[in-house]
């Protein structure tokens, strides 16, 4: 993170107020670009080489910042935004928001928990990405788009017009809840959560209905995480369920996964992924990677996916990229 500070004066008694000031409030530049070149293809599509933006984290940057508002509370806020490096453009495709990664103000209490209103990133993404090999990964975590992308939960990874509450961590426990205003398009989306981190151990649950309006199906979901850890191997285990309301169609969704330690730089990961329909083509999808820290920013990747869905050809995709975190 790159924090952005006021100028210093050049006297000691200025020297002492800004360091006053400072003490009570922050504001912070950061983000992470991820570039990569290889190959993408659906399942019954064509292959097509590619120079990619976010192939294995979306590719953003953001400010946030905090005032202290004294007896453990501070205000808070958060503004987020996607880009496609390979093009320039802002967001994850065209027309997506400005600030779509997060877009919140809100109030923290060391003793109370964290209040935010805005757009905030949904619990159900965040209980995906911790408890699979390839995190975040749109394109070679199957987890993120057996969830996200493979028709099955509908709504975004982010809900607009939302209210999030986060308890504080007790004893390695913590919960969220969520409601987002429908505002006049359909209903009003809800949702909860639950992890917890105590050695090696990682477990999460994460609940939500989503009620989208008519363009678009309603659907309610849940998925159970898990992970251990005992170095240099770590474990990942998820199993879920969607429930399409408008159709009727449900979608169970398993997955399993690890990542061994090679060197204290490098990382192998391997991730397995499946959805069954009740009605409709199953899916399977697996992933083998390697993750390198070159620095304590900078980190290259290659990756390689096999994704197959019934009745067509299989897809295969692959790619070698360097993220830059700042």
């Amino acid at each position: 993170m790159l924090p952005i500070r006021p100028t210093v004066c050049a006297t000691l008694l200025a020297l002492g107020a800004v360091a006053s000031v400072q003490a009570q409030s922050s504001v912070s530049l950061y983000g992470m670009v991820d570039m990569s070149v290889g190959q993408a293809q659906a399942p019954g599509g064509a292959s097509t080489k590619v120079v990619d933006s976010g192939r294995m984290s979306t590719s953003y940057w953001g400010v946030k910042g905090s005032e202290d508002l004294g007896g453990g509370l501070s205000a808070i806020f958060t503004m987020e935004s996607f880009m496609l490096n390979d093009t320039g453009a802002a967001g994850r495709f065209t027309g997506d928001a400005y600030f779509a990664r997060n877009s919140f103000v809100g109030l923290n209490s060391k003793s109370l928990g964290t209040v935010k209103l805005g757009r905030n990133t949904t619990t159900l993404f965040v209980n995906t990405l911790v408890f699979n090999a390839f995190g975040d990964s749109f394109s070679f975590s199957p987890a993120i788009r057996h969830y996200f992308i493979s028709g099955t939960v509908s709504g975004d990874t982010g809900w607009n017009n939302s209210v999030m509450y986060a308890t504080p961590s007790l004893g390695g426990l913590s919960a969220t809840a969520t409601i987002a205003a429908g505002e006049g398009n359909g209903g009003r989306n809800s949702a909860f959560s639950a992890m917890y981190f105590g050695g090696p151990v990682g477990l999460g649950f994460a609940w939500q209905k989503a009620k989208m309006g008519a363009a678009v199906d309603d659907t309610t979901s849940w998925q159970l995480g898990g992970s251990f850890n005992f170095s240099p191997v770590k474990l990942y285990a998820q199993y879920g369920k969607v429930d399409n309301d408008t159709t009727g169609n449900s979608f169970k969704i398993t997955g399993l996964g690890a990542d061994y330690a090679v060197t204290s730089a490098g990382k192998l990961m391997l991730q397995w992924g499946k959805v069954s329909p009740d009605v409709g083509a199953g899916r399977t999808t697996t992933t083998l990677g390697y993750g390198h820290q070159v620095s304590k920013r900078t980190d290259l990747y290659a990756a390689y996916m096999s994704d197959r869905q019934t009745g067509k050809t299989n897809g295969t995709a692959y790619a070698v990229g360097v993220r830059h975190r700042f």
